[in-house]
């Protein structure tokens, strides 16, 4: 018993510190960068906010598609085997995990 009640508060302390501490959310730029992203998502959806939140984003008021588990296409043809979108640059912090305002690559 003991040991589930400290998993539950360990994983609530982690979640509170993940939790956005008032930070206005990042700015939506014209995206640039491609990339390869594993999916695209509405900044509303629940796997959004719960990776928004790992990162310590807050995503509220923004209506953009949202890339997730991204990583940059550095090479003209490259076979990226998910879905390949032109994204804002993304901070260093998130660590691939997200990405703003994420638009199809149409050739």
């Amino acid at each position: 018993m003991f040991s589930k009640l400290a998993v539950v508060a360990s994983v609530l302390i982690t979640l509170a510190a993940a939790m956005p501490n008032g930070t206005p959310p990042p700015p939506v730029t014209p995206p640039t960068v491609p990339m390869c992203c594993k999916s695209v998502e509405d900044s509303t959806s629940g796997a959004v906010s719960a990776v928004a939140a790992a990162v310590g984003l807050d995503l509220t008021g923004i209506s953009v598609p949202i890339g997730l588990s991204c990583s940059p296409i550095t090479v003209i043809g490259d076979n990226c085997g998910s879905t390949s979108v032109t994204c804002d640059a993304p901070e260093a912090e998130w660590g691939g995990l997200i990405a703003i305002n994420c638009l199809p690559i149409t050739l």
